[in-house]
């Protein structure tokens, strides 16, 4: 929904201010359409049906992973491609990956959504539209802002969305942004964040020459300067900073590679997660053992370290894997 359309149309209908409040919260509460709400006049909700849409983005294709695992593909107003998942676990806990861009510019060779064209940002509105959409299935509790995009190259609207998440059951603690470095955007995380936002860094290799060959976005904001950037942050909220590492079969993934990683981390400001590479045709995937031994080596210098579990591999949901290639607009 476009709640800025929202506000606008209300104001020059004439309606007290509050009745934006009743559209947002019967939204986040998972209402199907305006019909749902019933404290709004009649008039009023047929007259928002035809003027405000309820999302601004449309469902093109949805498909669900053996795991449960939900994908979706939508199109923005203008014709872009958009993907975001739901991830179903059987503690309960229900995860939101959510897109900020339409594509990304900064095309890391692992991941598939930096080999497809990019389109532009994403509003706010439209980001958090992806989140109300899973909202009308079920109840959901964590998001993480690790789909198609960077995050800290569209700031403004991804922190405008996130601020939003609260209403839909998501809290700020349970609430994750990840970014590659993109140091602009993260050092104004770091200077104008005040909730208690999740902050992860997208990093796969310790060493600078590798990484500039996976993440090109390694020779323009140097790796060091982005760790300064995140040790500030661990410091200033008094919380570890994720660290993403996805395990490359011959490429990051030996065990001095390990010792590199925990050399340049240290014990105290960051938490690893180790990710198995899900494929999306460059590279091949790290064997168990092969992460095993690399966890070992973290886990032997003091760093804490996890292994993802992969969700939706079987319907290309997992990390890494969301592309879609740009679709002409059918003319009305």
């Amino acid at each position: 929904m476009d709640l800025t359309l929202l506000e606008s149309t209300l104001r020059e209908l004439g309606e007290p201010p509050y009745r934006t409040q009743q559209v947002w919260e019967w939204t986040a509460r998972g209402a199907s359409g305006y019909d749902a709400m019933t404290n709004l006049p009649r008039a009023l909700r047929e007259e928002l049906d035809v003027t405000v849409p309820f999302s601004t983005l449309s469902v093109e294709i949805e498909r669900e992973s053996r795991d449960g695992t939900v994908k979706t593909l939508f199109r923005t107003a203008d014709g872009h491609p958009v993907e975001a998942v739901l991830m179903r676990y059987r503690n309960g806990r229900r995860t939101l990956c959510l897109s900020s861009q339409s594509g990304c510019p900064l095309t890391c060779t692992f991941c598939a959504t930096g080999q497809m064209a990019f389109g532009r940002n994403l509003t706010a509105s439209e980001i958090l539209d992806q989140a109300l959409h899973f909202r009308r299935f079920e109840p959901v509790d964590h998001a993480v802002f690790m789909g198609m995009g960077e995050p800290m190259l569209n700031f403004d609207a991804v922190l405008g969305a996130a601020r939003r998440l609260p209403a839909l059951g998501i809290t700020h603690r349970r609430t994750t942004i990840s970014t590659v470095g993109w140091l602009p955007g993260l050092k104004r995380f770091v200077d104008e964040v005040d909730e208690p936002i999740r902050l992860a860094l997208s990093l796969h290799a310790a060493d600078g020459r590798l990484r500039s060959q996976m993440m090109p976005v390694n020779d323009r904001y140097p790796l060091q300067d982005v760790l300064a950037e995140c040790r500030r942050h661990a410091a200033t909220v008094n919380r570890r900073v994720y660290v993403e590492y996805v395990m490359l079969e011959g490429v990051n993934d030996a065990p001095e590679k390990a010792r590199e990683l925990a050399e340049l981390l240290g014990p105290d400001d960051f938490k690893v997660n180790l990710i198995p590479y899900n494929p999306t045709g460059m590279y091949d995937g790290s064997s168990r053992g092969r992460i095993a031994a690399f966890k070992f080596e973290l886990d032997r210098a003091h760093v804490p370290a996890t292994v993802r579990l992969t969700r939706g591999r079987d319907i290309e949901a997992a990390c890494g894997q969301l592309a879609t290639a740009p679709k002409a607009r059918v003319p009305a």
